[in-house]
């Protein structure tokens, strides 16, 4: 079963102390995962609110992602569902 991640994160979380540098990926699209490649650079234009989806070659799409999780053009409410944000 797939599975769609919502990720917020425009940077990668770094481990500190270390000799050399170590950067975890935060926002989901490093090809090198777990750790950064810097593809969060594709993110920082992204507006607030606002939910996208990146393809494999990093290409970006806004999507409407209903309560229930169902992609639609507008949710209608019609699920009556919510997300749960924690």
């Amino acid at each position: 079963m797939a599975r769609k991640i919502i990720k917020t994160a425009h940077g990668p979380y770094e481990l500190k102390p270390q000799k050399n540098p170590v950067a975890l990926c935060m926002c989901g699209l490093s090809k090198n995962q777990p750790f950064c490649d810097g593809s969060h650079l594709k993110t920082m234009n992204e507006e607030e609110g606002k939910i996208y989806e990146y393809d494999d070659q990093g290409k970006r799409q806004e999507i409407d992602v209903c309560g229930c999780g169902d992609k639609a053009a507008r949710c209608q409410g019609v699920s009556k569902v919510t997300l749960d944000t924690r």
